[in-house]
């Protein structure tokens, strides 16, 4: 017997392979704050629009709003630089090391100023 749950994955899986406009619209215009329409938990939903933006090289105000929406909803620092790890085999190197700077201010690190510390230890 199929539950009332399966049959709206379904639903919504053959909705988005037809390319349905009305649904894929309904999609589109889903606020980020729309949670419960994605079936996930905050937390979930947060990191997973985060490996989003990573993927696309998203502006640093974008991780702003995504970080805090992911620690308010209970998401570790570990867990926000775990996603940045996770994406890593699948964006590449290069997009990696462009969001981390970016990735760490929005969550109260700055790199730059850490580095330039580190620096200025090591000289002789």
């Amino acid at each position: 017997m199929v539950s009332n749950h399966d049959l709206l994955h379904h639903r919504r899986l053959r909705s988005l392979a037809l390319n349905d406009e009305q649904f894929i619209d309904s999609v589109l215009a889903m606020r980020p704050e729309d949670v419960e329409a994605s079936g996930l938990d905050p937390k979930a939903h947060a990191l997973v629009r985060l490996g989003a933006l990573l993927a696309l090289d998203a502006a640093p105000a974008s991780y702003q709003s995504v970080v805090g929406a992911a620690l308010a909803s209970g998401a570790t620092v570990e867990e926000i630089v775990g996603v940045l790890i996770a994406v890593a085999p699948t964006v590449g190197v290069a997009r990696i090391v462009s969001a981390a700077p970016e990735l760490a201010l929005a969550v109260g690190y700055d790199i730059d100023s850490a580095l330039e510390r580190f620096d200025e230890g090591n000289r002789p």
